[in-house]
């Protein structure tokens, strides 16, 4: 066994770091009407916008399909790009709600979010929304907002990786403002325990529940060796491995990031199926093989989150439901009043 896992990660150890959980050691996740008859949602912290199923289907009907198709050549010519365009998804609603404040570059008025810690040198995928953005606005300008379109991006991301799909509610502006200390303090740490993991999560109107099935995104992505040295303090102090590590696993973690600069050297979050969205990630978990700290704590911190990491492990269609609802959910986290719907991505009209 560990000469397999030595194989997998040394492959990985000189790939370009640009991935999913790349992340810093210190940080980790108005009322539309198209006469569709559909309801819209209000969930989570809102400012009046309220979202819908169907608000494209009319002002814009080939939004959906322009996302896809380059999300799906994106993912082909990159496969790590799925994991990227998720990640984009996650760290934009959780600092301010989902409002595209992550997109925004510095400009000499404003200072944006790229530069926070959790994201410098780690989110990617810019220029994929970049190219969605230009073709939408040539077909609807000034309609589809980049909120959306990370949404969209998300969810088309888990499906072109063999995941499951869902209806992408709508509606969200994007914002005017961004927030590089909300950045920096807003986000789940790789080294978060559980009970801090619940507290962010539940702070934006998300259960455990919720928490474990979005977690679940690590079946796809990288990290570095950085964001997991905590995993391997049991080997490189004596001390006695906690309740569930796989030895094996963390002796081939710690081979990795002791011949490789540990700043550079990454591995996948899940070596078995990297490049698939499946259930791979939980029954890794319950092996002692998960790659960051807060996420192997899923499995022996709290009876309750373990509980629900066997469901997962066991039960592909039962994550892949609450992943679904959970991502709505997420979805659902509107941004503050004062936005607007940008023509470029990057910049504020």
């Amino acid at each position: 066994m560990k000469k397999v896992f030595n194989l997998f990660l040394m492959l990985f150890a000189a790939m370009p770091i640009l991935s999913l959980s790349e992340s810093n050691p210190t940080n980790f996740s108005e009322t539309c009407e198209d006469g569709s008859g559909e309801t819209g949602s209000s969930f989570g912290i809102g400012f009046g916008l309220v979202l819908d199923f169907g608000l494209y289907r009319n002002s814009c009907p080939e939004a959906e399909s322009i996302v896809y198709s380059w999300v799906q050549t994106a993912v082909l010519q990159d496969p790590r790009m799925a994991a990227s365009l998720l990640r984009l998804h996650f760290h934009d609603c959780f600092v301010n709600g989902c409002d595209a404040s992550v997109l925004l570059d510095d400009t000499e008025g404003l200072v944006g979010e790229k530069t926070a810690p959790p994201n410098l040198n780690s989110l990617r995928g810019f220029e994929v929304i970049d190219s969605i953005k230009s073709d939408l606005e040539s077909v609807c300008p000034e309609t589809v907002s980049c909120a959306d379109i990370l949404a969209m991006a998300a969810r088309d991301s888990v499906v072109v990786s063999g995941g499951p799909s869902w209806e992408v509610e709508v509606g969200r502006k994007d914002s005017r403002t961004a927030s590089k200390q909300a950045a920096t303090t807003g986000l789940p740490s790789p080294n978060s325990t559980v009970p801090t993991l619940i507290s962010i999560f539940q702070k934006l109107g998300l259960s455990q529940t919720d928490m474990v099935a979005l977690s679940g995104g690590h079946t796809l992505g990288k990290a570095r060796c950085t964001s997991f040295t905590a995993r391997l303090l049991p080997l490189q102090t004596g001390e006695p491995a906690n309740h569930g590590d796989n030895l094996d696993f963390l002796e081939s973690l710690q081979q990795l990031c002791s011949t490789v600069d540990p700043s550079v050297a990454i591995t996948q979050l899940d070596l078995v199926t990297p490049s698939t969205f499946d259930n791979q990630y939980y029954v890794n978990l319950l092996s002692g093989e998960g790659l960051l700290p807060s996420d192997q704590a899923l499995a022996v911190q709290d009876p309750g989150t373990r509980a629900i990491v066997g469901t997962y492990a066991a039960d592909q269609s039962v994550f892949f439901e609450d992943f679904k609802n959970a991502m709505v959910k997420m979805g659902g986290i509107t941004g503050g009043a004062n936005s607007e719907i940008r023509r470029n991505c990057r910049v504020i009209n």
